[in-house]
């Protein structure tokens, strides 16, 4: 899952942002590397910019979010030198870049889970299909699915009490749009938090009560939450890094994605070297964002693949 984009050869304009040879300071290294895209995303690269400050704060990291598709517009117009992506970059995107001139890999960085997240008094729902999901948190269910029986007759009738994350989390984006099918889409009598601690304390004091947060978060807090198992088409499966990194628990489990500028990684040498501090450090930096890290073939194909652009 790591890719050379395809296009023709060439470097950047001296006057865009992303254009120009590496600024090396004396003893080190210094310079400005330019990072655009999803928000999801942001937090991990925000981390390790973070980190990697710790060992060489002479070069400047800037993290914006401008969503995944016009991180991709960034990219592609040779404005930034890495893009973060939640998803894979797609053929339109591909042909600006080729159009271009611009040259990219493809890496992944770090592993995303949701979970859905139930009260531990809760012994009748152990697994839920996305359809049922859908029937839970779609607009239209808002005043008409009301408890547990509507979802399913053999469910009793306990009112749904809905917790989650709020409009400006990449993980309400993420959810919405594997569980509804549209970025956005959600019923509106929920209630909506940007503080994971909110959902966890919803959820944990109602019997009723169901929400959805990140996987890692609520492996944090096992005695307060019971996961719930998805059905995504395959059968139930169960929330764990084993069954995001497999990518068998779907549709809540995914790849997080930077797009790397070859001329950037190899005509600049701070890019080059916080790429690789980001792939060499992964583990710790997925962690500290709270996000599931590389298995280690991930690492290696990683690590591999970079060491072709030298």
């Amino acid at each position: 899952m790591l890719l050379t984009g395809c296009g023709n050869a060439g470097s950047a304009d001296d006057t865009s942002p992303a254009a120009g040879g590496s600024a090396a300071a004396e003893g080190g290294t210094s310079g400005d590397v330019a990072v655009d895209g999803s928000s999801t995303v942001a937090p991990l690269s925000e981390a390790a910019a973070e980190q990697y400050r710790t060992s060489n704060d002479a070069v400047n990291v800037s993290v914006a979010t401008s969503g995944t598709g016009g991180g991709f517009q960034k990219f592609c117009a040779g404005e930034t030198d890495i893009s973060n992506a939640s998803r894979p970059i797609d053929e339109e995107e591909m042909a600006q870049c080729e159009s271009n001139g611009i040259e990219y890999t493809e890496v992944i960085m770090a592993n995303d889970g949701l979970s859905v997240v139930a009260n531990p008094a809760n012994d009748w729902a152990q697994c839920l299909t996305v359809e049922q999901l859908q029937t839970i948190w779609g607009p239209e269910s808002e005043g008409e699915v009301m408890s547990w029986s509507d979802v399913d007759p053999s469910f009793p009738d306990e009112p749904l009490d809905l917790y989650g994350a709020g409009t400006d989390s990449g993980t309400f984006d993420y959810f919405t749009e594997a569980i509804n099918g549209e970025e956005g889409a959600i019923r509106t009598d929920y209630s909506p938090s940007e503080d994971d601690n909110v959902t966890v304390q919803g959820v944990s004091g109602s019997a009723g009560a169901l929400g959805f947060l990140g996987l890692s978060y609520a492996m944090e807090n096992p005695d307060t939450l019971k996961l719930i198992d998805v059905d995504g088409g395959e059968g139930c499966i169960t929330p764990s890094e084993e069954t995001v990194q497999d990518e068998s628990y779907q549709p809540l489990g995914r790849p997080l994605f930077i797009y790397v500028a070859n001329a950037s990684y190899q005509d600049k040498s701070q890019v080059q070297d916080f790429v690789d501090f980001y792939v060499e450090n992964s583990t710790e930096i997925a962690e500290a964002a709270q996000f599931i890290g590389l298995t280690e073939e991930q690492t290696q194909t990683a690590q591999d693949q970079l060491a072709e652009l030298n």
